[in-house]
C-alpha cells in the first residue's frame, strides 16, 4: 500500500497508512487525517472507480448529506492490478455498529437524503449494468436466485406467502421514469456521528433508473413507527413499495439459503429480515 502511494502520489508518500477494513467490494485504508484509500478487491468493482470520479462531485451539492469527495484516481501498475481511489475522510461510524440515537428521526433524515437523490437531473447518469449489478434494473434479473433459494428452504419458510410478496413484486408497475439511486442503502454505508445520520458512503453501485432497490432498508434495518416514517417521508408509489420489498426478499432468501447452519449469524439475521417482509406484508393488507 506504502509503495503505491509512493509511487503515484509522493506528495502523500510520508503519510500514515492504517487499514480500516476489507469490505466485500472494497479495501479500505486511511491515509493520514483526512484522506481514504479504496482498493476494488476484483475487477468487476473497479468498474464503479471512473463512474464515481465522474458523478460524486456532481451529486454532492444536491444531497443534504456529506458523501465521498474524490481526491485522486490511481492507475494499475506493478503492485495493484485495479484503478484505485483516494477520497476525503468522513468521520463516523457504520449505523449497524455505532447507535443510532433516533431511528424515526434517522429514517426521516435518510428518506430526506433519497428524495433530493432522486430530484437530481438523471441525463447522461449511468445505466444498470455490470458495473453496478444491475441495481436500478427489472427485479427479474434475480428471479432465478430467488426460486433457487425458496426451492433450498421449502419447509423453513411459509413458500406460499413468500412466493405471492414475490410475484408481487415482479408484476408492480413503475409509474416514473429512470432517477438516481444509491443502489445499497445498507447499515454499512449509512455513517453516524453523536447518533445521528450524517453521511451516505459507497456510490459503487449507483446510477439512473428504479429506485426501488433503494427502499429495501424499511425491511432490513428499519421497523414500525421508523419504517412508517421512512414510507412517508419517501413518498413512493405503491409499485415502488411492492419492489423495494421484493429486493429485500431476495437478498434476504439468498442469504438463509446460503448460510452454513440455522444457528449462524448470517442465517439468524435473514430469518430475522423474512420475519419483518412477512409482517409487514400481512399488516399491509
Amino acid at each position: 500500500m506504502r509503495g503505491l502511494i509512493a509511487r503515484q502520489f509522493p506528495h502523500w508518500a510520508g503519510l500514515p497508512v492504517r487499514p480500516v477494513g476489507r469490505g466485500w467490494d472494497n479495501q479500505t485504508f486511511r491515509l493520514g487525517d483526512r484522506m481514504s484509500v479504496r482498493l476494488p478487491t476484483a475487477a468487476e468493482y473497479a468498474l464503479a472507480v471512473e463512474k464515481e470520479h465522474r458523478w460524486l462531485p456532481a451529486l454532492a451539492p444536491r444531497v443534504p448529506l456529506r458523501i465521498p469527495t474524490p481526491r485522486a484516481k490511481g492507475e494499475p501498475d506493478e503492485g495493484f492490478r485495479f484503478p484505485w481511489s483516494v477520497y476525503e475522510w468522513i468521520d463516523g461510524g457504520p449505523a449497524g455498529i455505532d447507535p443510532v440515537a433516533d431511528l424515526t428521526g434517522f429514517a426521516v433524515d435518510l428518506a430526506a437524503f433519497l428524495v433530493a437523490l432522486r430530484q437530481v437531473d438523471p441525463a447522461g447518469g449511468p445505466e444498470p449494468g455490470l458495473h453496478n449489478w444491475f441495481r436500478g434494473g427489472p427485479l427479474r434479473v434475480y428471479a432465478p436466485q430467488a426460486r433457487r433459494a425458496m426451492e433450498v428452504l421449502d419447509g423453513r419458510i411459509p413458500r406460499d406467502t413468500v412466493t405471492e410478496i414475490w410475484y408481487a413484486a415482479l408484476g408492480a408497475s413503475r409509474e416514473s421514469g429512470p432517477v438516481w439511486f444509491h443502489g445499497d442503502i445498507a447499515p454499512g454505508n449509512l455513517l453516524v456521528r453523536d447518533g445521528v445520520l450524517a453521511a451516505v458512503i459507497d456510490f459503487g453501485t449507483c446510477g439512473v433508473g428504479d429506485p426501488a432497490c433503494d427502499v429495501a432498508i424499511a425491511w432490513t434495518f428499519l421497523s414500525g413507527a421508523s419504517r412508517e416514517a421512512f414510507r412517508t417521508t419517501l413518498d413512493v408509489d405503491p409499485g415502488t413499495w411492492a419492489r423495494g420489498r421484493g429486493w429485500a426478499l431476495w437478498k434476504a432468501l439468498v442469504i438463509r439459503a446460503g448460510a452454513p447452519h440455522a444457528a449462524h449469524a448470517t442465517a439468524v439475521e435473514a430469518e430475522r429480515v423474512i420475519g419483518e417482509i412477512l409482517t409487514e406484508y400481512a399488516e399491509s393488507g
